[in-house]
């Protein structure tokens, strides 16, 4: 099952979008590396570095690089669930343990999802497709696409999700989690104590990838329990991530969720051409590439949302994009609850000037994605700088005044439209994304889904 599993992932990498993906110059890694803290390279690397200083309020290159995976005391993490090496070893196997999937709502479905059903490698961490789907999905495909409802489940049976699921990428740099921000117990969500009504995992003071991790068990169907331990062989390495926690409490939803969370915040895209420029690799990005981060970086404004090592700041913003309601190819199981969704930020605080805003994604590994926007209604990453360049709003009922200040006002020109869209798919990839995935899972089952059809597609029968 790897062997194909690894295949598919090397074919997500040449195929997402075939009539726009400029492959990286072949001659590109023949030019020396220079060094741009020392200011030695070309006027495109000058003038790019003068752009990150002026964007960063002087600090440059350093203030957008990723540290290494392994690099746990420079990742950000939860005071309450610090990184070690046991914990992201067992999350890593949860995360994709197909095994987790114990509490579905029909009993056919049992052990056939996972996290990673929406959350999967081949899809940059992404679902690849424009609604996710767990339990009651049925298949993969090529890169995850070929996952649909199993026709013969009724639909308020299945696990599918509301709005488009998005990377676990970058999320060390988040400390709210979904793209209201509604999870997460510190920080940005501190004064949002009222609205914690149905989530009370918030009161136990996580950040919010730790809180989703806990949340996200329930609300997908997964268990871990003493019993799902012992059968499939992960007592030891429970044991070994929390010798701390007394016993009768080690082998739990909590400690599977803290688990998780630590594995989530080292899968990072450090291994992107861009990251590879800001190390001093000046090589590693074409001239049109460096154009599009000066355009990023400068006249279309997106640093200002778009920032720090992850591209994204901990704040929401309205660019008036559609919702799943905006067309027939999106199901909504539950209209009354879609109402609260539709408004973001907005649905969980009730504060109206929170209204159609989300939570600002990271930007990396976008070409794998295949759907953009929290409701996926643009298919191509041109598509959405042409839609921010307009100022045009797809949904009309966002007040004017939630607008995003950059919506409609860059007046970009075709050519930085051009540059700007190869930088975002070329030199915010990280192409290397396989080495977050295990080689296999302790229960032996297929991964990232288990159904009939998908151990067909991901060669496991």
């Amino acid at each position: 099952m790897k062997k194909l599993y690894f295949l598919i992932l090397v074919v997500v990498h040449f195929s997402c979008e075939p009539e726009e993906y400029v492959s990286l110059d072949e001659n590109q890694g023949q030019n020396p590396i220079v060094s741009i803290k020392n200011g030695n390279g070309n006027g495109l690397d000058k003038n790019l570095t003068k752009a990150l200083e002026d964007a960063s309020g002087g600090i440059g290159a350093p203030f957008f690089t990723l540290p290494d995976s392994d690099d746990f005391s420079n990742i950000p993490q939860d005071p309450l669930n610090p990184i070690t090496v046991e914990k992201v070893e067992l999350g890593q196997l949860l995360f994709h343990e197909t095994a987790m999937g114990g509490s579905p709502k029909v009993p056919s479905n049992l052990f056939t999802y996972s996290c990673a059903s929406c959350h999967h490698v081949a899809a940059g961490f992404s679902a690849g497709l424009r609604q996710g789907v767990g339990e009651a999905g049925l298949g993969f495909g090529i890169n995850g696409r070929g996952r649909i409802i199993d026709p013969n489940t009724a639909v308020d049976l299945v696990d599918i999700q509301p709005i488009r699921s998005p990377t676990v990428l970058n999320v060390a740099y988040q400390d709210v989690m979904l793209w209201n921000g509604q999870f997460g117990g510190t920080g940005t969500n501190a004064g949002t104590e009222s609205s914690w009504t149905n989530i009370p995992e918030n009161f136990l003071g996580f950040q919010g990838v730790e809180v989703q991790a806990i949340k996200g068990q329930g609300v997908h169907r997964l268990l871990v329990d003493e019993n799902f331990v012992n059968t499939f062989g992960y007592k030891q390495m429970f044991d070994d991530a929390f010798p701390d926690v007394p016993v009768n409490e080690r082998y739990s939803t909590n400690t599977a969720a803290l688990a998780i969370a630590a594995y989530e915040r080292t899968v990072l895209p450090n291994q992107s051409p861009w990251q590879q420029w800001l190390k001093g690799d000046t090589s590693a990005l074409t001239k049109e590439e460096k154009r599009g981060a000066m355009v990023f970086f400068g006249k279309a404004k997106c640093y200002e949302c778009h920032t720090g090592p992850a591209l994204n700041d901990k704040g929401f913003h309205s660019f008036g994009m559609g919702d799943f309601d905006n067309s027939s190819l999106a199901i909504v199981v539950d209209p009354v609850g879609f109402e609260n969704v539709k408004k973001g930020r907005g649905g969980f605080t009730q504060n109206t000037t929170d209204d159609f805003k989300f939570k600002t994604p990271t930007l990396y590994n976008l070409i794998d994605h295949r759907f953009f926007g929290h409701g996926g209604t643009f298919t191509r990453i041109r598509e959405v700088i042409r839609y921010k360049n307009e100022g045009i709003a797809q949904n009309s009922e966002v007040p004017v005044q939630n607008l995003a200040s950059q919506f409609g006002t860059i007046n970009l020109t075709k050519k930085q439209i051009d540059n700007l869209t190869l930088f975002i798919k070329n030199s915010l990839r990280d192409p290397n994304l396989i080495r977050y995935a295990p080689v296999a899972v302790n229960s032996g089952n297929c991964f990232p889904n288990n159904d009939p059809q998908s151990k067909t597609d991901l060669g496991c029968n």
